[in-house]
């Protein structure tokens, strides 16, 4: 089992997280606005990356350029990591690749503090990515624990590119956000997204 093989049932069962539902959640949280540099970015990648219609393009085109925005705005205090693995307790399943990592560290050749996981959603299905997502959030909780570097909540997405659902941790309670945002809501995006930035810094203090 790894992440990936998670569903919301086997999260429950297996790591004995509670799970809430709750719409617009992040209803209130402040914009952030882009730079200029991903606007145009987008503009030309998105309408490619959808005529194209593959998780690959989606991937390259649309999510990692507004991650990258992420980190380019928090630089240096923190690092970006796609396709990394992330191997924190096999016997919990607690191991894969991770699609992308944000930690609130400078140190971008190893993974250190992670904040944030965003999972690429397969087939197009937000829903069946949660399981993956809140697993990831979970293993980054244990991480951090273990590095004596305790981060109160834990921020979580799962997009296909498009579209995107939004998770919280905060101990063993899971908030999962039924509201789903367009990338045309880019704004109110990297505002939430900025959110586990945000919690990291307030909680290295």
């Amino acid at each position: 089992m790894s992440y990936s093989d998670f569903t919301l049932e086997s999260i429950k069962k297996k790591l004995f997280l509670r799970v809430h539902e709750k719409a617009n959640l992040f209803a209130e949280v402040s914009d952030l606005q882009p730079g200029t540099l991903l606007r145009d970015t987008l503009a030309y990648n998105v309408p490619l990356a959808l005529a194209i219609n593959t998780e690959k393009s989606r991937s390259e085109l649309i999510i990692a350029p507004i991650l990258v925005e992420l980190r380019r705005q928090f630089e240096p205090k923190v690092s970006f990591f796609s396709g990394v693995e992330f191997n924190i307790d096999p016997s919990l399943g607690l191991h894969g690749i991770c699609d992308f990592l944000l930690s609130f560290s400078p140190e971008q050749l190893t993974v250190s503090a992670p904040v944030l996981t965003i999972v690429e959603a397969k087939k197009e299905n937000l829903n069946a990515g949660l399981g993956q997502c809140i697993a990831e959030m979970f293993a980054a909780q244990r991480f951090n624990e273990r590095e004596n570097n305790p981060i109160s909540t834990l921020y979580g997405a799962v997009t296909t590119g498009n579209l995107w659902k939004f998770l919280q941790l905060k101990k063993a309670d899971v908030d999962i956000d039924l509201t789903e945002y367009s990338v045309n809501q880019l704004s109110k995006i990297l505002g939430i997204l900025s959110l586990g930035l945000q919690s990291g810094e307030g909680d290295c203090q």
